[in-house]
């Protein structure tokens, strides 16, 4: 890291508050130093506990710390002074949970502050609200909170919503797979502009894609097995349980002939997408990754997966759907954080009472391959994205591992983008562009490579019991779906 010239993106020329220290504010901290010019003294991270040795940390870079829980009563008194300080242009970017996104892009909008996040996250409460329906649980739900607020305010100071790994990310990658099919199936589909929200999706339908899986598999594994009554995740733990408790959901597309039982439309918003009665981190799908080749994942909720659905329709003059992809994730976590899981559902969905983050220093070897598979194509499927290991990232950037260093170089990437638009209002990564966002990310992703595969989940059934499948369309989520 040290013989590495690194690139100066541009200059913050106000305050800079970061909203929660956890594993990806640790990470995200030593990239906005290295690669943006601004006022030490006027930043300030600010968290109720900031995990390990946040504190120190904080202290050995010369950052002001402030111990303090943002809530639904006190944001505004305790962000105003913070954001509004001085001359300039501030920035404020919220790594939190338990934090409204909403209400916080809105007030940072209100004083032309610039804002980033890496999820639309309710206020304290929201996921374990028993009093309310499974639909209001939904990320679908959240993510029309945030486009009804862009709808009514367009324009305006930026905002960017929803820019981690995934979501955030991948919908870059979507973007680049799709040039890269289009080029190795021979079609002259010349690339849409990074505006051109119609001619991407267009583009997808004429391609023949059908459908997307957010497609991960970690295997980095710690030097010592987990104990008993612990929660061991790469990334934050609260988050991860949080998403896997609401229900499973996924954009649904236009070739799907068939939906599980328990499958719930919503009535309001872009219908882009449809929800499962059942917890997404217990809830298996079949998919495929280069390294281990054909897997299961956990169909988490997550917002690229409505938004990518959304994104990518197409509709006739009478606004009626004539395309649509299916897109949903399907995510395989490190083993320990599959083994944490099984022990929590086990326990009614109650977690650990230890719930712990491993650090780079806690793992021995392993990569996050995380990438896009675009399937149901005349090539069949194509896997596109990162395989960063936790030894590379280790030479890259420091306080992360490899889920991290993905998730806060996205950050990274959708900061350097807002301060060269200033004025795009609220955006989701999918409006970015994408050529730029991963310009500046690419760095710190390790190998970032295509693979065809001729894999369906057709493949691999021991056809000792019998079976609800569609033999004649291989991508229906009918087969894809484990039950």
């Amino acid at each position: 890291m040290a013989d590495r010239v690194w690139p100066v993106y541009g200059e913050i020329t106000g305050p800079i508050v970061m909203i929660g220290f956890g594993s990806i504010g640790r990470g995200t901290l030593p990239l906005i130093e290295r690669h943006f010019k601004f006022d030490k003294s006027r930043m300030v991270v600010i968290d109720p506990h900031p995990e390990g040795d946040g504190q120190e940390i904080l202290k050995n870079h010369g950052v002001r710390f402030i111990r303090q829980g943002i809530t639904r009563d006190n944001y505004r008194d305790v962000l105003k002074p913070l954001l509004s300080e001085g001359e300039g242009q501030g920035f404020c970017v919220n790594l939190s949970v338990d934090t409204s996104s909403l209400d916080l892009m809105r007030f940072c909008r209100e004083l032309g502050v610039l804002y980033i996040d890496t999820v639309v996250e309710p206020w304290l409460g929201f996921y374990f609200d028993q009093s309310a329906g499974n639909e209001a649980r939904t990320n679908y739900a959240l993510r029309e909170t945030v486009r009804t607020e862009k709808r009514r305010n367009p324009g305006g100071t930026t905002a960017v919503s929803c820019c981690g790994a995934n979501p955030g990310m991948v919908s870059w990658f979507v973007k680049q797979a799709l040039v890269d099919l289009a080029a190795d199936l021979g079609h002259n589909i010349p690339e849409p502009d990074a505006a051109d929200r119609a001619g991407w999706a267009k583009m997808m339908k004429k391609l023949g894609v059908k459908g997307v899986h957010i497609a991960e598999r970690d295997t980095q594994r710690a030097r010592h097995p987990k104990p008993l009554d612990t929660f061991w995740n790469t990334w934050s733990v609260e988050g991860f349980v949080s998403e896997g408790l609401q229900p499973a959901e996924l954009g649904w597309g236009t070739h799907e002939d068939w939906k599980p039982k328990n499958a719930k439309k919503h009535k309001a918003g872009c219908k882009a997408g449809i929800y499962l009665e059942q917890p997404g981190a217990n809830t298996r799908v079949r998919t495929w990754c280069p390294t281990p080749g054909p897997q299961y994942g956990f169909l988490v909720t997550h917002n690229e997966s409505i938004s990518i659905a959304d994104y990518f329709t197409v509709r006739d003059k009478k606004g009626k759907v004539t395309f649509r992809p299916t897109c949903h994730y399907a995510y395989h976590p490190a083993n320990d954080a599959v083994l944490s899981l099984h022990e929590m559902f086990g326990n009614g969905g109650n977690a650990q009472p230890v719930l712990h983050v491993l650090d780079e220093d806690e793992l021995v070897d392993g990569i996050d391959e995380l990438g896009v598979l675009l399937y149901g194509h005349k090539k069949n499927a194509y896997w596109f994205g990162s395989q960063l290991s936790v030894e590379e990232t280790r030479d890259l950037a420091p306080y992360q591992n490899a889920t991290g260093l993905q998730v806060s170089s996205s950050v990274l990437a959708g900061m350097v983008w807002a301060l060269e638009n200033p004025e795009a209002g609220i955006v989701e990564t999918d409006e970015m562009d994408y050529r730029r966002c991963l310009e500046v990310q690419l760095p710190y992703l390790g190998p970032v490579k295509g693979y065809y595969t001729d894999w369906t989940p057709l493949d691999g059934r021991p056809g000792l019991f019998p079976e609800d499948i569609d033999e004649e369309d291989p991508w229906q989520f009918r087969n894809i779906l484990v039950r």
